[in-house]
């Protein structure tokens, strides 16, 4: 039993059932049994898991739950899905949330596929392709609600990559540190260019500060952007 993940979920207003504790349970056997394969976590720990990535999961839907962001029957994508945070928490927690995860790395991609899988998880789907690329499928440009990225670039890379999948006023949330008011002064030229708002909304979770940007598409992305794979981390928007 996680008994810290438990004990703490509701802090951020979380009950969560013996249901939703087992799948937890599943998700970490599956992440410690493939991370003796492949790069999935740094620390496979139970603790380590349950604080920094279950719990951090959590907090994030909790807030924007608050804030009436996160909503049944969202449609959520994962941008840089990885090992599945922070969309397979939020997927056990709300179940009720459409969820796509988008990683590159296709070892990744098949681990994401085998938890959903294992866990049943609905209205989920999983999709190995980068951003860049992915972001000019009709099938999900402009698609979502939700457009998650804890990936760590700068904003200005984010805005550029994310921004594309989210339909006129859907957001992008990326959770950043102390910087994250100055992060969105430096993207102020991509914003314009790409039909976004940045606002700057406290992010509460134990450990280092953090806080969350939240962009608020307010026009359509120009269809030229995201650029080629590779341009937009190696050359932001300014």
């Amino acid at each position: 039993m996680l008994e810290l993940l438990a004990r703490e979920a509701p802090a951020y207003g979380l009950r969560l059932t013996d249901v939703q504790l087992d799948l937890f349970q599943q998700y970490h056997n599956m992440l410690v049994d493939w991370s003796s394969r492949m790069n999935l976590v740094g620390d496979t720990d139970v603790e380590v898991v349950q604080r920094r990535h279950f719990l951090e999961s959590l907090a994030l839907g909790a807030a924007l739950r608050e804030r009436e962001i996160l909503r049944p029957e969202t449609r959520v994508l994962d941008i840089g899905a990885g090992a599945g945070f922070p969309g397979l928490p939020l997927k056990i927690a709300w179940p009720a949330i459409e969820l796509t995860l988008l990683e590159a790395t296709a070892k990744k991609t098949a681990f994401l596929q085998a938890v959903v899988d294992k866990l049943g998880l609905s209205d989920t789907r999983v999709i190995t392709g980068r951003a860049e690329t992915a972001a000019h499928d009709p099938a999900l440009r402009e698609h979502f609600d939700l457009v998650l990225a804890r990936a760590v670039a700068p904003l200005p890379a984010l805005v550029e990559l994310g921004l594309p999948f989210a339909r006129v006023g859907g957001r992008l949330i990326t959770p950043k540190g102390s910087r994250a008011d100055a992060e969105v002064v430096e993207a102020a030229g991509a914003l314009r260019t790409l039909g976004g708002r940045a606002f700057v909304v406290p992010f509460e979770v134990p450990g280092p500060v953090q806080k969350l940007i939240a962009v608020l598409k307010q026009a359509s992305t120009p269809s030229e952007y995201p650029r080629r794979p590779g341009v937009p981390a190696k050359s932001p928007l300014s």
